[in-house]
């Protein structure tokens, strides 16, 4: 059960937050639909264009940013969706796709993160004038990135036992005086090949950037308009890091800064840099946590069981359990995954380690007591709390925490130079000012 069940299997959240997309514009019969660009052997025409640069004022809206000029947002998004057909042409030169039952599958966790079944969900969507069809292709294309992502990017960090040790003596660790501060962040891409005279229009293009935002410019705004890094439509927002989970390069900028401050320009193998510092609290690295030892029955949704059966199966056998009958031998008779031979014993968890629907549930739960039918995106659960303890974490969690935390620090870096090299590669000729 475990391995279905812990978060590490679920979609990346910015999938989640396209089930909000704005709608997309009924497309007109129109006479011509001029191709603004060519990525390899596929085009980019005119109505994809200003399909996406309507979603994306949509997105700027509901964050409470204002937008760029139309131009400029437009330049930006011409530019995403070159990026994304230059990882789809990959993904698909590698045999890479994602088949009708994984992307069902997806849609429907989608669908449970808002809280709504399969077809009340594509209700919505239509509702809003968005083509559920349209709408299936966007996820697919979303989770072939992600896959594509993990397979040529985040399979090939690696972290050597050397590091974990010099990151667990690092003062930081050992004191417990970890700090979370919150980024934005603008990235100028340098072509792998540039020269000397495009590195410093680059440079500066992003000194330019710095003086707008010191003068008072909307440093969010200067995001979406220019920066070239995926988070650019969110404001450069990068959310709480701790310094660990930052690149080395804005771990170091940022202990220079005040909140508010914007730094120097910085420069990397990928381009140049800007980073702002939003904000910053205090943490205190935390030695000791509370674990949990639960059991469940998980009954699953499928084409064959539907919601309501499910969530009518589970309350017949809350209903037994509560008059007496034994819920390891219920477990071993009905839950619909691996701890079903344990009775549906979990044993030790700790934070982070479930779904957030099913930790929040078992979280509100005292020892000895058993919930109602709660669903998650793998179906619905009983849940049934037996103890809890503070624990020492353990030298072993202590060493995985570091590596992930070693991990995610390499990651972002690495997916931006990956990312360079394969705009690099690929034929594009833009033709945005053509017509």
């Amino acid at each position: 059960m475990m391995k279905f069940l812990f978060r590490g299997v679920l979609l990346p959240a910015c999938l989640v937050g396209l089930a909000t997309a704005q709608p997309q514009p009924v497309r007109q019969p129109a006479a011509v639909d001029r191709i603004v660009a060519v990525v390899n052997d596929e085009v980019i025409t005119q109505y994809e264009l200003r399909s996406r640069l309507d979603s994306a004022l949509g997105q700027l809206q509901r964050q409470g940013m204002s937008s760029p000029p139309r131009n400029v947002l437009e330049k930006q998004v011409l530019e995403r969706l070159v990026m994304d057909k230059v990882q789809l042409q990959q993904a698909r030169d590698m045999g890479l796709r994602i088949d009708d039952a994984q992307l069902e599958q997806a849609l429907q966790r989608i669908a449970a993160g808002n809280n709504l079944s399969l077809a009340q969900f594509r209700a919505v969507l239509e509702k809003d004038g968005i083509a559920f069809a349209s709408f299936r292709e966007e996820i697919r294309a979303e989770i072939t990135i992600a896959r594509l992502r993990e397979r040529e990017v985040e399979s090939k960090i690696f972290i050597s036992d050397g590091e974990v040790d010099n990151y667990l003596a690092s003062p930081s660790v050992q004191g417990g005086t970890e700090e979370e501060y919150q980024l934005a962040h603008i990235l100028l891409r340098a072509p792998e090949s540039a020269s000397p005279e495009q590195i410093q229009k680059l440079r500066a293009k992003a000194e330019q950037m710095l003086e707008r935002s010191s003068k008072g410019e909307d440093f969010a705004q200067l995001a979406a308009a220019y920066s070239d890094a995926p988070d650019g439509m969110k404001g450069g927002n990068l959310g709480w890091r701790s310094l660990d989970r930052l690149p080395t390069m804005f771990a170091e900028a940022s202990l220079k800064l005040k909140v508010g401050e914007v730094s120097p320009v910085l420069r990397s193998s990928n381009g140049f840099h800007l980073i702002k510092l939003l904000a910053k609290r205090g943490g205190g690295a935390v030695q000791v946590v509370e674990q949990t030892h639960a059991r469940h029955i998980l009954i699953k949704v499928n084409e064959v069981v539907s919601e309501s059966e499910a969530r009518h199966k589970l309350e017949s056998l809350h209903a037994r359990i509560k008059h007496g009958e034994n819920f390891a031998e219920l477990a071993r008779l009905f839950s619909q995954d691996g701890s079903a031979s344990k009775g549906g014993d979990l044993g030790w968890i700790y934070p982070g380690d479930t779904v957030p629907e099913f930790e929040r549930a078992m979280n509100l739960l005292a020892p000895g007591e058993l919930s109602q039918p709660v669903q998650s995106p793998f179906g619905f659960h009983l849940i049934e709390v037996l103890d809890r303890r503070i624990q020492d974490v353990s030298s072993e969690r202590r060493r995985a925490a570091a590596r992930q935390t070693l991990r995610e620090r390499k990651r972002d870096e690495a997916y931006q130079d990956w990312l360079r090299q394969a705009r690099d590669r690929a034929y594009v000729e833009i033709r945005l000012e053509e017509g």
